[in-house]
């Protein structure tokens, strides 16, 4: 490819130095938690009061995940037009879709537009969905995400990439722009295969339904083994979506456990690492299980607010905070009113 010209512009202002990581937007495990907003939305209005609360309460950012209706680049850079300019990340978004180059600009557009800090997540989601989009099937999805992450970063440190690996093709530079908010770049990590891969490439490690104990004991040796093996100070940051919902009357713990996460259950990578962390998804009774191992967190606020406290004592750095079980059985209005009050408990245990 034929880098563009390069304007007249300065060099990024905020960009680190080739090999660093940005500065987070926050002192590792300290804050609040962020805000996911879990669904494939049709249009930005959906998100809108998840990112009016992220701007009244001081969330730390606002996350999407991968839609296919209103895209997510695009869903927030709606967002910041209309007024809601917080910081952002994706949680992921799949590789297959664009390439590193492509990756590379949509994030640092969003840096831009929203001068806020970005955290730019992107993972394969699953093996048929790579498979019905990649030239070929990605025989080493570790290979795979290292070497996007890789590319992405160093694109985005204004660094001119030469790359001729399995899985992509790149040779070329972002033109410089002027200063703009720091850009993390995430790999979603569920096994510990992958947490050594990002440790080694990513800024932050992005996980779902994780346990504690398992963050703890498999996923922050790996990410730290992978760190220490490329020769980085310091592993990635971890971002990790805990499920949550307010216990209230008339509302079943277990039937908000199954619309939170029984979809995932049956995803084959999902239902692994589950059975590797002590977690039975063939269970008689998988909701009870998801609750016993606080993958899916109930309780009155300041409960919620005592577990999320165990998340960050294992070495999660932020916590997104996934109202899917209120907003699938309930609404958004339900959602929101349940993350402004665990956001509250939360401030009020000092963060």
């Amino acid at each position: 490819m034929t880098t563009p010209a390069p304007d007249q512009s300065p060099a990024p202002g905020q960009s680190p130095a080739p090999g660093q990581s940005p500065a987070p937007d926050q002192p590792p495990g300290t804050g609040l938690p962020a805000v996911l907003y879990p669904l494939q939305p049709d249009h930005p209005e959906l998100v809108a009061p998840f990112a009016a609360l992220v701007a009244r309460t001081g969330a730390r950012r606002l996350w999407l995940c991968q839609s296919f209706r209103a895209e997510p680049h695009q869903v927030l850079a709606h967002l910041a037009g209309m007024g809601h300019t917080v910081p952002v990340g994706t949680a992921v978004t799949l590789l297959p879709l664009r390439h590193p180059y492509e990756a590379a600009l949509q994030a640092r557009s969003l840096a831009l537009l929203t001068d806020r800090p970005v955290v730019a997540g992107y993972g394969i989601g699953t093996p048929e969905f790579a498979e019905g989009l990649a030239p070929e099937p990605y025989r080493s999805p570790r290979t795979a995400v290292g070497e996007y992450v890789t590319s992405v970063r160093a694109l985005l440190d204004g660094r001119s990439v030469a790359h001729d690996g399995a899985y992509h093709r790149l040779h070329g530079a972002l033109p410089p722009v002027g200063p703009h908010a720091p850009v993390e770049v995430g790999a979603g990590v569920l096994r510990p295969g992958m947490a050594r891969t990002a440790g080694a490439t990513a800024d932050v490690a992005i996980t779902w339904m994780t346990p504690p104990p398992y963050v703890r004991d498999v996923l922050v040796p790996r990410l730290a083994a992978g760190a220490a093996g490329a020769g980085r100070a310091a592993r990635p940051r971890v971002a990790t979506a805990v499920h949550v919902a307010v216990r209230r009357p008339g509302r079943d713990p277990r039937r908000l456990a199954e619309a939170a996460a029984g979809t995932h259950l049956r995803v084959p990578h999902y239902a692994d690492m589950l059975r590797r962390a002590g977690v039975d998804p063939d269970a008689a009774d998988p909701a009870a299980e998801l609750l016993r191992a606080d993958v899916v967190v109930t309780g009155t606020p300041g409960e919620i607010a005592a577990t999320l406290a165990r998340y960050r004592s294992v070495g999660v750095d932020e916590i997104l905070l996934n109202p899917t079980a209120t907003l699938l059985t309930e609404g958004v209005h339900a959602a929101v009113d349940d993350l402004e009050e665990i956001l509250a408990a939360v401030g009020a245990r000092g963060g």
